[in-house]
């Protein structure tokens, strides 16, 4: 059984190391005994609290703090004073906490951060390193037994880019999602900046800046350091999954191909993306009545999230019977048709052919830039926003759409919300109500038509932290596609009679630890069937979870 699920811990440490490791620190609700036991008599104040107290007192704190930004701080430093009472309070608040921790609040985080910086957490790789990447890794690591990583180069942080060093705080709130949603206890868990430099003149001129400081390594340097990274990774952690986050799209596909089979891994930008945009387009044709091969879908941005959208969703669709010319992508220089010369090789892949271009109208290049121009004449029933490009759909291109489809789908996922394509509440009142609608951050309800709409979250939260704990519980060497869309079609299915109702594509934020599992299941067993994981039966499956996943109680302490 995971030492996580045990009442009882044996521990080590004494006196002020023990209180000053946050992975065991349970501060005044150290019992008498313990106290006594463990050598931290006189160490704490008098009284012994539950954690049920400690939780109440340090959420009342957090209401008193007037920005996302005073309360992210605070969380922070509890997460390093104590983790287990950390993650009661996020398990226990999570849809009011999660844009703290995650988007968008941790977008202003990664800007800020060596100006909030509290505590070194997790592992820097840099330039310097080269050479003994290895050594660095266990040294840092020690006697813990890390399992899960979200490693970073910071390059293309949500849609605000190059952020350094800052990088650290989206790949620490991501795996304080996985602990807290998927219930991975947090001593498996590491996050890795690969700080090799950054092209962010106000970094590199902030005397402040905390992070290596020099231009961001390319071509072969990079290329290298990333290679003993990953050999790094296979020697000292062997069969740890990695997230790839935030990496710039040519080094994300580049990385994810090259080495998916040496280190079992996957891209959430690019594949955790593709899967929740497949997720609510299925959950919109719960509700429309229509089909897979029904849909034309038009992705508006052509970097990696595009892509990843583009693979599953044009997978899902090839899948049913339908087509793959029924997905069109659009870059900053319009559509992309064959006939066009793509400085990036992927974008030839996603390209539109000229021949189905011509047969809609679009065969001259100036027939195809705008938005506008390619929704009328492609008619999508589907319309993801992937740009960064705020506002982008505007209430001509929304109304053009609406008009040929009865439910349109309407789905602006860029992130943090000020980089949203469009509102919720502007989307609905140009479609009279009409519009099936999720953003990638949280937006409130809408009040339309005398009756209220939920707006559901078309976020990676649903998919990354269950397709993460199922490659580890099936014991994968590798991530592969079938088991990255079995997680979209878990999602779909769990998205409840009463949430479509409310006219959401996604589950309730609270149901997200429930999901989670869900997603693992399914990832587990197609992983299964593929033959790249470990066969069990439906009841062994669902025993490894019981086992596995943790829950952030106290258990009892006794001497080692």
């Amino acid at each position: 059984m995971n030492a996580s699920k045990c009442k009882q811990q044996q521990v080590r440490k004494r006196g002020h190391d023990l209180i000053r490791d946050p992975l065991l620190n349970k501060g005044t609700a150290l019992t008498r005994e313990e106290r006594k036991a463990l050598g931290v008599e006189g160490l704490l104040p008098h009284r012994v609290m539950t954690m049920e107290g400690q939780a109440r007192r340090v959420y009342e704190a957090l209401e008193g703090k007037s920005t996302p930004l005073g309360k992210y701080v605070d969380l922070a430093d509890l997460q390093e004073r104590n983790e287990q009472l950390y993650y009661r309070v996020l398990a226990d608040h999570l849809e009011e906490l999660m844009p703290i921790v995650y988007t968008p609040t941790v977008g202003l985080a990664t800007q800020r951060y060596s100006h909030v910086y509290r505590r070194g957490r997790g592992i820097w790789i840099t330039p310097d390193h080269r050479g003994k990447i290895a050594q660095v890794i266990r040294d840092a690591v020690g006697d813990r037994d890390i399992r899960l990583m979200v490693v970073t180069d910071n390059e293309a942080i949500l849609g605000i880019g190059d952020q350094g060093a800052g990088g650290m705080a989206l790949a620490i709130g991501k795996l304080a999602l996985y602990c807290a949603a998927a219930g991975i206890h947090p001593r498996h868990t590491l996050p890795v900046s690969l700080d090799v430099g950054t092209n962010n003149e106000l970094l590199l001129e902030d005397d402040m800046y905390v992070g290596y400081p020099g231009r961001r390594l390319r071509g072969k340097e990079y290329d290298d350091l990333v290679q003993e990274f990953v050999e790094a990774v296979v020697e000292v952690l062997p069969g740890a999954v990695v997230q790839w986050e935030d990496l710039r799209k040519d080094n994300a596909l580049k990385i994810l191909d090259r080495y998916r089979d040496q280190v079992p891994s996957f891209n959430d930008d690019i594949q955790g993306t593709g899967a929740v945009v497949l997720a609510g387009t299925i959950s919109a044709m719960r509700i429309s009545g229509k089909d897979m091969t029904d849909q034309r879908v038009l992705v508006y941005g052509a970097g990696a999230a595009g892509l990843g959208i583009v693979r599953q969703v044009r997978g899902a669709i090839i899948e049913a019977g339908g087509e793959p010319t029924q997905v069109g992508v659009m870059d900053s220089r319009g559509l992309l048709v064959s006939d066009q010369d793509f400085p990036e090789a992927y974008k030839r892949d996603l390209a539109m052919p000229l021949e189905l271009a011509r047969e809609m109208g679009m065969g001259n290049p100036e027939d195809r830039r705008t938005l506008l121009d390619v929704v009328r004449a492609f008619k999508p029933t589907v319309l993801v926003g992937a740009s960064g490009q705020p506002r982008s759909f505007t209430e001509e291109v929304v109304k053009e759409m609406a008009r040929h489809v009865d439910r349109p789908v309407i789905l602006p996922i860029s992130n943090p919300t000020d980089l949203s394509e469009a509102y919720p509440a502007d989307v609905m009142e140009w479609t009279d109500g009409r519009a099936l609608v999720a953003t990638g951050s949280p937006f409130p309800p809408v009040q339309y038509g005398g009756r209220e709409y939920q707006v559901g979250q078309c976020n990676n939260v649903f998919i990354f932290p269950g397709v993460g704990m199922g490659a580890l519980l099936a014991g994968c060497q590798t991530v592969s596609s079938a088991m990255v869309r079995s997680a979209a079609y878990a999602l779909a299915q769990n998205v409840s009679q009463e949430e479509l109702d409310a006219g959401m594509l996604f589950p309730e934020v609270s149901r997200l630890r429930e999901i989670s599992r869900k997603v693992a299941e399914g990832v587990m067993r197609v992983a299964a069937e593929e033959g790249i994981g470990e066969s069990m039966t439906d009841e062994e499956r669902l025993q490894r979870l019981d086992d596995f996943i943790w829950e952030p109680v106290y258990p009892e302490y006794v001497p080692a």
